[in-house]
């Protein structure tokens, strides 16, 4: 837990200030999961992930838009022929904190995390700065960022003739 609310706070995902009034305030629990590396049952590590309550939030108050990044297999299935024609090499990536990124446009007001309230300001909340696992506009808020870097593709090979 101690390293999921180190993670929150490098990404500067939050501040902390006094609840103003007239405004709602989301809760936050924590989600639980037994991790193994792979097929070695020595690996198993617990992860701890802190998740808004967002079934709390309103849609047009809390929210405007609900989002999915889905991909076509067609898509998948073309950029792998691609790959496999003309002997490039593919690689991919997988994001920890992939949600953390996003920026948020509207203003979310969190509780403290049970158990982790900072001492002396107990009676502080958190503005939500970045996305966290369980808002409702956490998916596009993600893709609104992974959307604007602007990446170029070269199919050039050494060993590919045009």
């Amino acid at each position: 837990m101690n390293e999921e609310l180190q993670s929150l706070e490098r990404n500067h995902t939050y501040t902390l200030m006094k609840p103003p009034s007239g405004k709602k305030i989301v809760g936050c629990k924590w989600v639980f999961k037994k991790k193994v590396d792979g097929s070695r049952p020595e690996s198993l590590r617990y992860k701890a992930r802190l998740v808004v309550k967002g079934y709390s939030q309103v849609q047009g108050v809390n929210f405007n838009e609900v989002f999915s990044p889905v991909v076509k297999h067609t898509s998948i299935q073309v950029l792998l022929s691609l790959v496999a024609i003309k002997d490039l090499e593919l690689e991919q990536l997988d994001v920890k904190t992939a949600f953390l990124h996003g920026d948020l446009e509207e203003q979310i007001y969190m509780k403290q995390p049970e158990g982790f309230e900072v001492v002396e300001k107990e009676n502080h909340i958190c503005l939500l700065k970045k996305s966290l696992y369980g808002l409702k506009q956490s998916p596009r808020q993600w893709y609104k960022k992974f959307d604007s870097f602007k990446v170029s593709i070269n199919f050039s090979h050494s060993n590919y003739d045009s």
